[in-house]
């Protein structure tokens, strides 16, 4: 009985870890503090240059009119 047992909880235990495998997880890439603030540093660079063509669009349009 105890080998019989102990064959079947060897073979459920391979069927888990193969089951845990084909499924992957829902959850998000691990970012680290460096990706981040770099991230953070590139969005900021084009919300400025983003501001600053809108800045100088809104100049040339006053002028001309």
């Amino acid at each position: 009985m105890n080998r019989k047992k102990k064959i079947n909880e060897i073979l459920k235990k391979k069927q888990k870890k193969q089951n845990a495998k084909l499924h992957k997880s829902n959850k998000p890439r691990y970012i680290s503090k460096a990706e981040r603030a770099e991230m953070e540093k590139a969005q900021a660079e084009q919300t400025v240059e983003a501001n600053t063509d809108t800045a100088i669009n809104d100049s040339t349009t006053e002028q001309s009119e």
